[in-house]
């Protein structure tokens, strides 16, 4: 086995942590920002790339990291290595509320395509790059670009949704149809394209944009029911104005609209 076999433990319901339990020497690689707390034994380092066995030398590192710019990531990673003689643990939190999902990548066959925002952490050695669309109409309209990310090895990693997570095992040609946005991930083996919705009224009227995300089996698909950018929207509209005030604060109408959707402040 070339990854180090962590072992973890996941906390919460919906905000929730993985407690990653280390070895002597074993090591825990993740994304900047994502640590919680660890035990004193613990060193950390900031890598560069993800630290996988396959880099070799300085052309190998500057590749990771150039894939990892591409997916909006930081050229850099961090290395949480325990130094004792016993076993010590390490902690990372979801960035906000949703569900951590662990990747054990021996049972999909060494490969898990996810949105590029969902990975949380691995064990050293699993390999994160990148995934590009080899369709033109996937790249444009699927929500996540021409790019998504890729996690190789046979190590376990961790990756983390918004809301519920609801998992779908798809039969040979079978197919389901979901919003861009909620995908999560999927094995290597799903057949991932975009459909135009259709429709005139639809298309003006329905609310739910010009296409959806189809994808075919045989494989596993993850489905999110609170994409971040669903989230940080909703955020965005119920924000107060410039000046400090809500949507018409100061009207006689602004004030019974508040009134009656719940809002009383006048």
């Amino acid at each position: 086995m070339q990854a180090h076999e962590i072992d973890y433990a996941i906390f919460g319901e919906e905000m929730q942590y993985v407690e990653i339990e280390l070895d002597p020497q074993e090591i825990v690689i993740a994304e900047a920002g994502s640590f919680m707390m660890m035990d004193n034994n613990i060193q950390m380092q900031t890598i560069f790339g993800d630290g996988s066995d396959h880099q070799s030398g300085i052309f190998g590192k500057l590749l990771s990291a150039g894939k990892r710019v591409l997916t909006g990531e930081s050229l850099f990673m961090t290395a949480f290595i325990n130094q004792n003689n016993n076993k010590s643990k390490v902690s990372f939190a979801a960035p906000y509320p949703g569900k951590i999902l662990a990747i054990d990548l021996r049972q999909h066959q060494g490969k898990f395509i996810c949105q590029k925002t969902a990975f949380l952490c691995a064990a050293k050695g699993v390999s994160i790059g990148i995934e590009f669309s080899k369709k033109l109409g996937r790249g444009f309209f699927g929500g996540e670009g021409f790019i998504m990310t890729k996690i190789e090895g046979d190590g376990l990693a961790f990756i983390h949704s918004g809301g519920t997570l609801a998992k779908k095992e798809l039969q040979a040609g079978e197919i389901l149809k979901v919003d861009t946005g909620c995908i999560v991930g999927f094995t290597k083996d799903v057949d991932y394209d975009i459909e135009f919705i259709g429709g005139i009224k639809n298309s003006i009227f329905g609310g739910e944009g010009l296409f959806y995300a189809t994808l075919r089996g045989p494989g596993t698909v993850f489905v999110q029911s609170l994409p971040f950018s669903r989230l940080a929207d909703r955020i965005i509209a119920s924000a107060p104005k410039s000046g400090g005030s809500s949507r018409d604060e100061g009207s006689l109408l602004g004030g019974l609209g508040n009134l009656l959707d719940g809002d009383n402040r006048f």
